[in-house]
């Protein structure tokens, strides 16, 4: 991963548009892609740390628990360091989160991030920031960099919907692993981050129009 100063960040509509047409020019197929997508989403969120504990609900979970389980979380107060720290066990398992994610809950309120600092680091000082804390992992910390950070060349090569609309995409006899998506996202850069944002969307395309019954 590129470790030179912060250069270019995605923080509008605009952003996105500009390195969709780079893409486009660059890769025919992500031209006849586009054309189905339409405009992509921002995606863009708040940074800090309700935004990483958020990202640790969601893990393994479905988005519909996920958002009930946030929701009581977000109820409960606890979306500050201090206020994990503060709660105990039996507070955090009542909103729902299983023992492991209690752990990961307190590690990361008791991890003391800088997260100001993280918007000018590097993007491999992000990521290597954010793994240190246990129950993040890469791809975690990849997603935030794209999503919250808003960072224009990082991609999640070991996330399986990008995976597969990889391989629907450029008609792949299956889908590619995380080493082999990552090789072919080079040709990508400088814009990784959005030519996840077009698979992603791709992906929900496909998944949708495989639930119409015609």
């Amino acid at each position: 991963m590129d470790t030179r100063p912060v250069t270019r960040l995605i923080t509008c509509d605009e952003d996105v548009a500009e390195g969709a047409a780079w893409l486009a020019q660059a890769e025919p197929r992500f031209a006849t892609v586009l054309a189905q997508t339409g405009p992509l989403p921002l995606r863009l969120a708040p940074d800090g740390f309700a935004a990483l504990f958020n990202k640790i609900v969601s893990q393994q979970v479905s988005v519909a628990s996920a958002r009930a389980i946030w929701g009581r979380v977000a109820a409960a107060g606890l979306l500050t360091p201090e206020a994990v720290c503060a709660a105990s066990e039996d507070d955090l398992r009542a909103v729902g989160l299983s023992r492991p994610k209690v752990k990961y809950a307190r590690a990361l309120a008791q991890a003391q991030i800088d997260y100001a600092a993280l918007r000018d680091a590097t993007d491999a000082e992000v990521i290597a920031t954010l793994t240190a804390v246990s129950g993040i992992g890469v791809w975690t910390a990849q997603v935030y960099a794209m999503f919250n950070l808003g960072r224009s060349d990082v991609f999640a090569p070991g996330d399986l919907a990008l995976q597969e609309a990889a391989r629907m995409v450029f008609d792949l006899p299956e889908r590619p692993s995380a080493k082999a998506l990552e090789t072919m996202a080079t040709a990508w850069s400088p814009w990784r981050a959005v030519a996840a944002r077009l698979l992603f969307t791709y992906y929900r395309i496909e998944k949708d129009r495989e639930g119409i019954i015609t």
